[in-house]
């Protein structure tokens, strides 16, 4: 089997893992008053649904591809690179705070990773039954349906995700934010990075800028807007990046230098 072959496998692969977790979470997700919540920090919380969404993701992944590396949120301090070794990147429920609020704007992420590039990324919301997905060189897709991130060429044609994470200062946030609102613009906040990245690809958000994404929450998303079209500086380019998360910008082709300027980075 040539190694195209091997990824198309693997995405349907991811696809089917991506469904499979999102039915269990949503069957926790209706019965939340049964679960253990703990907090991590502040505002950063992770519930049994999250740990066990992953183990159900890891043992699914690694009993198809039993060679490949796992990188998990709620596992990330068991985390070891190996050189050469494909590496699933997973989040199993971005927007845990969402989550215990009872509000669904939360979703399933997994991305693919080799050789420092991320090759696949699926992201699924099981409150909308939206599956995005995509493979490095071949598109993007919701439920099959291409993707396309807008063709606005002005902040004040929609609205402008920004995330926000206390391992920044507050500043970090606001300062973009105050820019934004200077330009016409406005801010949207769902909760999940992931599902904020996967709504840029989709074309319903302009733009999305976080000063600070782990990679488990940005790799696919970023896949994803690029492949629908769009603009990121979301780039796995070294172990650092993997294991330390960084900030992360993303926007249609006419909007990305004016997120720059928003972001401070231009």
């Amino acid at each position: 089997m040539n190694h195209s072959d091997e990824l198309d496998l693997r995405l349907a692969t991811a696809v089917s893992v991506a469904r499979s977790a999102g039915e269990f979470a949503l069957a926790c997700f209706a019965d939340l008053g049964a679960l253990n919540i703990r907090s991590k920090g502040v505002q950063d919380m992770a519930t049994e649904a999250d740990l066990r969404t992953e183990q159900l993701i890891r043992e699914q992944l690694l009993q198809h591809y039993p060679d490949d590396g796992f990188l998990g949120e709620e596992s990330c301090a068991d985390y070891e690179v190996r050189e050469g070794q494909g590496v699933w990147v997973v989040d199993p429920i971005d927007g845990t705070q969402p989550f215990v609020s009872n509000i669904n704007s939360w979703c399933v992420i997994l991305a693919y990773v080799e050789q420092d590039r991320t090759e696949l990324a699926v992201i699924y919301d099981p409150n909308r039954d939206e599956l995005f997905a995509a493979r490095r060189g071949c598109g993007a897709t919701v439920n099959g349906s291409p993707l396309a991130t807008t063709e606005a060429m002005s902040l004040a044609d929609g609205l402008v995700g920004i995330g926000y994470s206390t391992r920044v200062p507050p500043e970090a946030a606001l300062a973009p934010m105050t820019r934004l609102l200077a330009a016409d613009g406005m801010f949207h906040r769902c909760g999940s990075g992931g599902l904020s990245l996967a709504y840029v690809a989709a074309g319903r958000l302009l733009a999305y800028y976080e000063p600070h994404m782990n990679c488990w929450d940005s790799v696919a998303g970023a896949l994803l807007v690029r492949e629908a079209g769009g603009c990121t500086n979301a780039e796995v380019e070294s172990v650092a990046v993997m294991q330390h998360g960084s900030a992360v910008l993303a926007a249609g082709k006419g909007i990305y230098a004016a997120l720059e300027v928003v972001a401070g980075v231009r």
